[in-house]
């Protein structure tokens, strides 16, 4: 299958209740790579790549977070394969 690229923007409570370890989790037991980070607007961005699909369950994971978020609403926009990006991981 294909790879892909995505920019997911995640807001409503997704701070302060391990939505960046929640992600880093999913992407790594989907062989994903890329980042996560907290936003100083209160979301959560994250860029991961790999194959398509599960990109797309990583989407999927995102729109429901771990069990103390809250997640109102998710934005994703896909993006040009980084070659250089070979690890998942978590910026501050």
């Amino acid at each position: 299958m294909a790879e892909k690229r995505v920019n997911i923007i995640v807001s409503g409570l997704v701070q302060c209740v391990g939505f960046r370890m929640f992600i880093l989790r999913e992407a790594a037991a989907h062989s994903l790579s890329g980042w996560t980070r907290n936003r100083p607007d209160g979301t959560v961005e994250v860029e991961a790549q790999g194959n398509s699909g599960l990109v797309d369950e990583l989407i999927r994971k995102a729109q429901i977070g771990p069990s103390r978020s809250r997640v109102t609403s998710i934005k994703v926009r896909e993006l040009a394969i980084d070659a250089a990006e070979t690890e998942f991981r978590i910026l501050t």
